[in-house]
């Protein structure tokens, strides 16, 4: 089992500690399994305190001792109930909570025990954290993408004319497990579920649904009504394959593109302007162009390319980004969109992913997890590039 190390948990509630000092927070608390698992290194059923000026209190409910394994944080409580916390908190008066994932009535109960304090979100704290990504973290990341590789290399002796898309997305998964892929993504959202199986074929890879991407897929019901479907594969259409893996927490992403006996014309002329798109973004990444400049650009070229039509969906469906941050949630900062404007900076990973999508016709991309650093840009899901055309 492999933990977070100890020296790494510290450097991260120290700089957490300088964030609440600058939101002029006397103390925090995490209830956010993904966040508490970030600054703390155990996912097990608690909740995190970080006051301003003592060391962080990690109240568990379940199971203690196995959060004393996993994290170095010195005080570990055992609670039976939310009301056992009290004894340990002093006095405050502006306190962070995750006011972006906890339900408003948890938020009221939370309040009732506090007294009189004013409660303000920190969930910006942590999310501002995780921008930057450690050592430790980028080989968690390699180890993702190493089992990903091996996963997009297996596609080929397994995919068939006749098979379903859900059956490939079931196989690529067990197959992903046998390597130590955790078989869940993570996304910081309310309604939205990450799901492994993004596998689109012809025409299934222009349907829209209700995930906020280009294409969401046909799905299997109204009830999942995104990703792979009971649709048989066939030959000379393009097969998108979108298959995330998450290895100790930590996600990767990539698209490659696929097809069976041949590949149309529009979707090979269309993959190759994604390619062009996706290097001229990193370029001028490393020229520090900000988040809404790199998008316009993208757009740019898409029109300068002839695809501007297709480019990130078709209207009305288009989306305004062409990158998120990935890491322990699948959409973290930084982001390339129209309504973000920074620079991506060193020590960022981002999954970058132009994608066309042809109406009634289907979809062709590419997206890589990249990695910004010492003003270069390194990609980390190094497999094939080209078309594999079966």
């Amino acid at each position: 089992m492999l933990y977070a190390p100890k020296e790494e948990i510290f450097l991260r509630i120290n700089r957490l500690k300088h964030l609440m000092e600058k939101a002029s927070m006397d103390g925090a608390f995490f209830h956010y399994k993904i966040d508490y698992y970030y600054l703390t290194g155990t996912m097990q059923d608690a909740l995190l305190f970080v006051p301003l000026d003592d060391e962080p209190v990690l109240f568990v409910k379940r199971e203690v001792s196995r959060a004393k394994r996993e994290s170095p944080i010195k005080r570990i409580v055992s609670i039976r109930s939310i009301k056992d916390i009290i004894s340990f908190i002093k006095t405050m008066k502006n306190v962070g909570v995750q006011l972006d994932v906890l339900p408003y009535n948890d938020v009221i109960k939370f309040k009732d025990i506090l007294g009189d304090v004013n409660l303000v979100n920190c969930s910006p704290l942590t999310r501002e954290l995780r921008k930057i990504k450690s050592p430790f973290e980028i080989t968690l990341l390699e180890r993702a993408a190493a089992i990903q590789k091996m996963v997009y290399e297996y596609i080929p002796h397994v995919l068939v004319e006749g098979m379903t898309e859900i059956e490939l997305g079931g196989i690529l998964e067990a197959y992903a497990k046998a390597l130590g892929h955790e078989g869940i993504l993570r996304v910081r959202s309310l309604n939205y579920e990450a799901y492994t199986w993004h596998i689109l074929s012809g025409r299934t890879g222009s349907i829209v649904s209700q995930s906020d991407s280009p294409m969401g897929g046909l799905g299997l019901s109204p009830a999942f009504p995104v990703g792979a479907s009971m649709k048989r594969i066939k030959r000379n259409e393009p097969i998108l394959i979108d298959f995330g893996i998450c290895y100790h927490g930590y996600q990767i992403d990539q698209t490659r593109m696929f097809a069976i006996n041949s590949m149309p014309k529009i979707f090979v002329d269309g993959y190759e302007a994604c390619r062009e798109i996706h290097y001229k973004v990193l370029d001028k990444i490393l020229e520090g162009w900000t988040s809404k400049e790199l998008f316009e650009y993208s757009k740019k070229l898409a029109d300068d390319l002839g695809f501007s039509e297709y480019y990130l969906g078709f209207k009305p469906h288009k989306v305004k980004f062409l990158a998120h941050g990935i890491g322990l949630e699948l959409s973290e900062f930084p982001f390339i969109a129209a309504n973000h404007d920074y620079p991506i900076n060193d020590g960022a990973v981002i999954a970058i992913e132009p994608k066309m999508v042809f109406p009634k016709r289907g979809a062709c991309g590419i997206e890589n997890t990249v990695h910004i650093t010492n003003g270069k840009y390194r990609i980390l899901t190094n497999t094939e590039e080209r078309i594999i055309v079966i």
